[in-house]
């Protein structure tokens, strides 16, 4: 008996070990944790529940038949975040530098397997050097199993990707399918073919962390939804997240206590959006006065910046935010905003989260360099995800809404379930100035010159009294009402708590045909 249990603590051991002591002290000597103690500040204190701790590949060339470690540079298992289930990896950079083989690919398999069984979150902890080369095939058919699970659990449960090493290669597309990435500044790098492939290939000299470092991918490609300065940041947000997130796509978003703005917010609205049309403001202070204080969590903040996204909470309940910025690119609809409004509208509807959208948008962004880089494919995504969406809906027009935004930006004749307006929204197929230049072209240049320009202020101001306001639209009744900004929360939470029963059937399909 004696024997068995020296065998079993021998191998324990060893498992706990890792890469061993030296491998260990340099990890943490680059500020990083290793693969257990970022799951033990993950998961609550005493609830993670490991998996396959005695895995070892079973590869004999290359010298791996004297290299087995139990585990196999992989850490899995279950525990709880804030008393809720969770399924989560962590890759063990000490051992084979995170490398992915096959017996490691098949831990994260089961787990993903284990989170789509018990419908639960999976979360992956990566920092890994991309396939074990000296497995070959089996290392590519690994990623392939993984990948398979990501494209399975998506949309059935929320998939979070914490990137906080390098992701190279293959290794990079399951954190791609993921709901959302977190990237730790420094330390996580992304990237599909690292710094001495381009400059053999290319010619170009970069650096791992200008070519696929956490700032390059939360600001230039898109890549990463979040950048954080430590592993415990990188953790601490991602327990955050998971808090205004269901465990499943069948289940409601967890209840917090609600925590009203304080009661000078409401009134201080209607001083925030500007008298000029033109002027440029903020949208984060209109949100920071309608959600419960301090519940916003914005995502992609530091990309496609003229859309902002989040998620937020009303009266405690988790909702999306979507709302056009008129501080960055005057709040139009790019290519990028399009993009990234669209994604999250759609991750919102698959876990039953209500969206809220404010709305304050002069257009689509002309341009050669928008038109030619697809802007009606993309800016057709964001239309889609909202027109696809069947949780509750809620629009508030702050300002401007012309032309085809007006529609894209959950409209009535998109779905929207309520659809609110400040007398001070502008709703139209364009604004008064170019309006007044197609509608009224003859007059003007039939006009002589010393009087034109008075004519064009005459029309134009006309143009904007009678047509540049909410009302034609509210008689149609493509708003519900027109509001006093104070009483927007009120009535977004009426209108919440109204529509949180919310049923909406549509034609049996497989699926939609979406315009990638």
């Amino acid at each position: 008996m004696s024997e068995a249990f020296d065998r079993w603590n021998v191998l324990k051991k060893k498992a706990l070990e890792g890469g061993g002591a030296e491998r260990v002290n340099r990890h943490r000597a680059a500020g990083k944790l290793t693969a257990r103690e970022r799951l033990q500040t993950f998961f609550d204190p005493g609830t993670f529940t490991e998996l396959d701790p005695f895995v070892t590949h079973r590869v004999d060339t290359f010298g791996l038949d004297e290299r087995r470690i139990p585990g196999d540079g992989v850490v899995t298992g279950w525990g709880e975040v804030e008393g809720r289930p969770v399924c989560a990896f962590a890759q063990d950079a000490t051992v084979f530098g995170g490398a992915l083989g096959e017996a490691h690919a098949m831990k994260i398999v089961k787990v993903m397997e284990t989170a789509r069984k018990a419908g639960v979150p999976i979360v992956g902890l990566d920092d890994s050097g991309g396939a074990r080369i000296q497995e070959g095939v089996l290392s590519l058919g690994g990623y392939g199993e993984v990948f398979y699970r990501n494209v399975i659990l998506s949309g059935v449960v929320p998939q979070l990707s914490l990137v906080l090493g390098p992701c190279a290669g293959g290794a990079v597309y399951s954190p791609a399918l993921t709901d959302f990435v977190i990237m730790a500044k420094g330390t996580g790098q992304m990237f599909i073919t690292g710094p001495d492939v381009v400059r053999a290939v290319t010619g170009e000299e970069v650096t791992m962390e200008a070519l696929g470092g956490a700032e390059a991918h939360a600001e230039l490609s898109g890549v990463s939804h979040f950048t954080v300065e430590s592993d415990r940041a990188a953790i601490e947000l991602a327990r955050r997240l998971l808090g205004y997130w269901p465990l499943n796509n069948l289940e409601d978003p967890p209840a917090a206590p609600a925590a009203a703005p304080p009661d000078t917010a409401a009134k201080e609205l209607e001083t925030l959006v500007p008298e000029d049309a033109n002027a440029p403001y903020d949208v984060h202070g209109i949100l920071d006065r309608v959600v419960d204080t301090e519940s916003f969590l914005e995502v992609q903040a530091e990309w496609a910046a003229n859309v902002v996204v989040g998620f937020a909470r009303l009266e405690g309940r988790a909702v999306g935010v979507v709302a056009n910025n008129p501080a960055v690119l005057a709040g139009t609809l790019d290519i990028n905003a399009s993009i990234k409004a669209a994604r999250f509208v759609r991750f919102c509807d698959a876990f039953n989260l209500p969206l809220v959208t404010f709305v304050d948008v002069p257009g689509f962004l002309p341009g050669t360099a928008q038109e030619h880089g697809g802007i009606i494919r993309h800016g057709a995504k964001l239309l889609y995800a909202y027109a696809d969406a069947t949780v509750p809906m809620l629009t508030v027009i702050l300002r401007k809404a012309y032309g085809g935004a007006y529609d894209v930006m959950c409209s009535k004749h998109l779905g929207g379930d309520l659809n609110l307006a400040w007398p001070t929204a502008e709703i139209a197929v364009m604004g008064a100035d170019g309006a007044v230049n197609i509608l009224f072209r003859r007059e003007l240049e039939g006009a002589p010159e010393s009087e034109r320009e008075t004519l064009r202020a005459k029309l134009t101001g006309d143009y904007r009294r009678e047509f540049l306001n909410p009302y034609l639209a509210a008689e149609r009744g493509y708003i519900d009402d027109v509001i006093d900004p104070a009483d927007t929360r009120a009535r977004l939470i009426a209108g919440l708590r109204m529509l949180a029963t919310k049923r909406d059937d549509r034609p049996a399909r497989k699926h939609g045909n979406l315009p990638l």
